[in-house]
């Protein structure tokens, strides 16, 4: 009996599947990056950048002879279309809550063979979640209620929170206020095309990572009626570095879920309603 012959040269596209392969010990197998790439750090140094996020030179990729390409979502397609033709395969991932971050995981840990580390990984993973979640209950005793949290994926268009953040609030103890926003799978049922839909949902605390853009809290704050948002008011509005939140793998849960912890942790019990 053959076994399959396992990826090599591996060309990751986008950094969720680079973090993982370093945690899995198969960097070796990469190849090439994204120059978006942020996790591991050590990555950008140690691995040739071959293209954007959403746009390549197809040729810097196929110049380091991968043998299977790992890529994120609808925004890749044309890259993966232009691979495909070029007679290379290609694995998309389009995880968009935490269950589909750990099967990311297992998935990217089959196809390199490493499939009892990456069971192992999901484990600490859920633990971290299970503890996680333990204390936001204990944070929402504390506080008498869930606080009510808007989270600002962009600010022009406003844009709220993605899935997998909107289940990170959750977890930390937090209602996230367009929680069935978070649901839609496309960014443009994200977008709020009036203030007044926050104002009418009166946030206790703004979460805010503007994709890279630096974070203006007197910009939210000088918005139309939004002096009287409980968030606005009483200064509550918090920053989250979009390389922790924002990209949905390992680093949204060990980084991106304490930061979003240790926000809810600034606030002061609050009024029931």
């Amino acid at each position: 009996m053959t076994h399959p012959r396992l990826p090599e040269r591996i060309v990751c596209l986008s950094t969720e599947t680079v973090e993982v392969l370093y945690a899995l010990g198969e960097s070796d197998r990469i190849a090439g990056i994204s120059g978006f790439t942020t996790r591991p750090p050590r990555a950008r140094k140690e691995k040739p950048k071959v293209s954007g996020f959403s746009s390549a030179q197809i040729e810097r990729i196929l110049a380091v002879r991968p043998d299977l390409v790992l890529a994120f979502s609808d925004m890749q397609a044309d890259i993966c279309a232009d691979l495909i033709r070029a007679g290379v395969a290609v694995h998309v991932f389009n995880q968009r809550d935490l269950d589909g971050i750990l099967r990311m995981v297992t998935t990217v840990g089959a196809l390199v063979g490493a499939q009892a580390r990456a069971a192992r990984l999901v484990s600490q993973l859920e633990a971290r979640l299970d503890a996680a979640r333990q204390a936001g209950d204990a944070r929402m005793a504390r506080l008498g209620r869930r606080p009510r949290v808007y989270f600002e994926e962009w600010d022009s268009p406003m844009i709220c929170g993605i899935r997998w953040v909107s289940e990170l609030i959750g977890l930390a103890g937090g209602e996230d206020v367009f929680a069935e926003r978070a649901m839609a799978p496309g960014a443009g049922a994200r977008v709020i095309a009036d203030g007044a839909e926050v104002i009418a949902r009166a946030p206790d605390i703004i979460l805010a990572s503007w994709c890279g853009k630096k974070l203006r809290p007197e910009h939210i704050a000088a918005r139309p009626g939004w002096a009287a948002l409980p968030a606005v008011a009483d200064g509550r509005i918090h920053e989250i570095k979009s390389a922790l939140i924002l990209s949905p793998g390992l680093v949204a849960i060990e980084a991106g879920l304490p930061a979003i912890a240790a926000a809810l942790d600034t606030l002061a019990p609050l009024r029931a309603g």
